[in-house]
């Protein structure tokens, strides 16, 4: 091996040892703490995540069979809970904790973060947990909030994804459906669908209700059961408004869209040859005086 390397640092003369295996002895304290906690990270997780979460999972499987969101979460939660105790398992065999528990600086991190976080991510995980405990809120189930509706297709500690009619996937914060009323607008597998036609004042009400009620018949996935029902809803200053309601079976079989075309087209026909006006056109009542002047 060749002579040390001699550093000339502010006046001062240092020797550091020429690279190769005699310069990591002063290494491998430090990379001998590595592996330790890489080796208690692993061991912890992998006994987490293979032994621990699915016994978890099968236990709650067993107790709550049609309810697949307690499942899905629970696993969820498991899962971030093993990572948490392998990191302090990994620290601790690693010889760093002491370190960890002593450390103002960790301390003072974990104090900020805490204190920016809490109002957003406390927030969250309470209001996924509730949702998550909600026996009338189900991965799978068809929901309406203030801003969209859809399909529910999974419930994590932030937010709910929903699956709307036409295919896309919306994301939304868990503390959104938690501080709003959620409709779900059918029972288990029938959904209500809602139209409403404006009418002429001079027309027959009673003849137009009767079209919208029978509208429906011959329209593939329209329930008989409950029947549809037609109703005046109010009084318009140019139109009396009607509104209709039928039924449909399982909306996550059917394109909803096309059946609700298929229902307009239906009416509007019906009440066509019924001699009804749809969405009258607006009458205004104009007042005043026309001064015409001649002039040369």
């Amino acid at each position: 091996m060749g002579p040390a390397i001699a550093v000339v640092l502010g006046g001062a003369i240092a020797s550091t040892a020429e690279p190769g295996p005699e310069g990591l002895v002063d290494y491998w304290p430090v990379l001998t703490r590595a592996g330790w906690f890489i080796a208690g990270f692993l061991v912890v997780t992998f006994l987490g995540w293979v032994l621990v979460e699915p016994m978890v999972s099968r236990a709650i499987h067993r107790r709550n069979r049609n309810n697949p969101t307690l499942r899905e979460a629970i696993s969820r939660y498991l899962r971030l809970l093993v990572l948490v105790v392998a990191f302090l398992v990994g620290a601790g065999v690693a010889g760093y904790g002491d370190l960890i528990a002593d450390s103002a600086l960790v301390v003072a991190a974990a104090t900020l973060a805490v204190g920016v976080a809490a109002q957003t991510v406390i927030g969250s995980l309470v209001s996924g947990t509730v949702l998550v405990v909600d026996p009338e809120f189900n991965v799978g189930n068809y929901i309406e909030w203030e801003t969209g509706e859809g399909t529910v297709e999974s419930i994590t500690l932030r937010i709910t994804r929903v699956r709307t009619q036409d295919g896309g996937l919306v994301t939304v914060p868990n503390t959104v459906l938690t501080e709003q009323a959620i409709e779900r607008p059918y029972a288990r597998d029938r959904s209500r669908m809602t139209d409403r036609v404006d009418l002429a004042y001079d027309d027959d009400v009673g003849e137009a209700i009767r079209v919208l009620e029978t509208a429906v018949d011959g329209i593939e996935g329209v329930l008989e059961e409950p029947a549809p029902h037609a109703y005046v809803e109010e009084f318009g200053g140019d139109a009396v408004g009607v509104r209709i309601h039928y039924w449909v079976d399982d909306p996550r079989d059917r394109d909803l869209f096309e059946l609700r075309s298929r229902y307009a087209r239906a009416a509007k026909s019906g009440l066509e040859s019924a001699g009804v006006t749809i969405s009258p056109a607006s009458k205004r009542d104009l007042r005043g005086r026309i001064e015409v002047e001649r002039t040369e």
